[in-house]
């Protein structure tokens, strides 16, 4: 292996040098799962204070930190926190502006599109499953998104002060690089052309003591998080919520397109991804994610993990819907956003109940019809951004903004995303009725305001 050469390893083989190095500073002295799980804890303590962009550069760690934690911490916010000098703040704000217009549909996206599509990769499935048997707690996944994408696109999210995107990503890239440490038991460099970690049993519950005693074999399945998942997922949430858009029949201008890409490009690189395995363009975009599903597909696992996650997703899903008409819908928008081949790695291209399915492609056939015709006279009109608003809402109800779970996220930046979802609930581009009639399928009580 050419270890004094990364540029000549395969994208699967190559991780993020700067995270990497900082997990096994900040582990150095901790012998055996318990100590390692203890370390990381006082660690993750330390990154809750991980409030706002510019709050960053003033942190200081706690004086019980180990020494070699706390100054791998620091060197690592030194190092990683500034924006790339081609990121362009005006294309920044206008994705932030195009998110938060798609407003509920945005999360209809993330869970029928852009999650799903996370699944599709073998490895990446794999390590999401040992990460605590994810299908058993779809919620964590969900939410733990959420808590990096949110702070990411609201305003400012990644270009001012008191913004919480840059903070909320460099926790994210920091948990990668835990996760590569924990399952390979060492650095991710002493493990090319090693022999395979085997697995063991846990020496303790939790989701640490899952991925330490997990097992992994770099020479079949490169890194844990390596570069080409990173670059891969950093597509399911910008090209895939693109994708899902034009799918839909509400797809955007090119420029549009093409800032929505680069705001995600610009998180791509405070996350550690290399800028070029990033794509600019809608085509390059899916030119990118057709070869990343074509590499990893032949690695299939057996027992495969991707059925019972995506399983997991549609489940809670379905019980969001109070009709039984209806439940099979979130599988059935799920096959038309993703696809046949991504739905059937999925195991959801089983058959759907006859009425349902009918129900759903006549439906969709229709609201396309109806759209296209009464666009001509209302701009912005679409029944079919009313229906996955309402679908939204649900969503984001149930697994976002419960009070009795609220995000892991500081306090006043969950008091920043509740008030930006209390104005989601008013459709600006809709008419009044359909305003009123996305409030009583959403089950929200009270009369939408113009």
């Amino acid at each position: 292996m050419h270890r004094d050469a990364p540029e000549l390893l395969s994208p699967s083989l190559r991780a993020d040098a700067p995270a990497d190095d900082t997990v096994t500073r900040m582990l150095a002295g901790a012998e055996g799962p318990h100590a390692i799980t203890e370390r990381i804890a006082a660690v993750n303590r330390e990154m809750a204070r991980w409030e706002t962009n510019g709050g960053l550069a003033h942190w200081q760690p706690d004086p019980n930190l180990d020494p070699r934690a706390a100054s791998a911490l620091k060197d690592y916010l030194a190092g990683c926190q500034a924006l790339p000098d081609w990121a362009d703040t005006g294309k920044i704000a206008r994705a932030e502006q195009l998110f938060m217009g798609m407003s509920m549909l945005s999360c209809t996206l993330l869970f029928c599109a852009s999650l799903p599509e996370c699944y599709v990769l073998p490895d990446l499935s794999a390590v999401l499953h040992a990460a605590g048997q994810l299908e058993q707690h779809t919620d964590y996944r969900v939410r733990s998104t959420a808590a990096m994408i949110f702070p990411v696109m609201l305003t400012g999210g990644l270009t001012a002060p008191g913004g919480g995107g840059v903070a909320q990503t460099l926790k994210v890239r920091l948990i990668h690089a835990t996760i590569r440490h924990l399952i390979l038991r060492g650095a991710p460099s002493c493990a090319l052309g090693a022999d395979p970690v085997a697995p063991c049993a846990p020496a303790g519950g939790g989701m640490l003591h899952q991925l330490y005693a997990h097992g992994w074999d770099t020479k079949r399945e490169g890194l844990p998080c390596n570069q080409e998942e990173l670059a891969y997922t950093l597509l399911t949430f910008s090209y895939v919520f693109l994708r899902g858009l034009r799918r839909l029949g509400l797809g955007l201008e090119r420029d549009d397109e093409e800032a929505y890409l680069h705001a995600w490009n610009v998180l791509g690189h405070v996350l550690g991804i290399e800028r070029a395995l990033m794509a600019w363009t809608m085509a390059e975009a899916e030119q990118q994610f057709k070869a990343c599903q074509a590499r990893g597909r032949p690695l299939a696992r057996t027992p495969d993990p991707r059925p019972a996650l995506a399983a997991a997703l549609m489940q809670a899903m379905a019980s969001e819907i109070p009709l039984r008409l209806f439940k099979p819908f979130p599988i059935l928008l799920t096959r038309l956003l993703c696809g046949r081949d991504a739905s059937a790695d999925l195991g959801l291209n089983k058959r759907q109940p006859l009425l349902s399915s009918a129900v759903f492609l006549t439906g969709l056939g229709v609201v396309r019809v109806i759209d296209a015709l009464v666009r001509r006279i209302v701009p912005g009109f679409s029944i079919s951004r009313m229906l996955t608003r309402a679908l939204g809402y649900r969503l984001v109800t149930r697994f976002l903004m419960d009070q009795t779970r609220p995000l892991r996220l500081p306090a006043a930046l969950l008091g920043d995303i509740r008030a930006t979802t209390g104005v989601w609930h008013h459709d600006a581009a809709a008419p009044r009725w359909l305003n009123r009639l996305e409030a009583r399928l959403a089950g929200r009580a009270g009369t939408p305001k113009n």
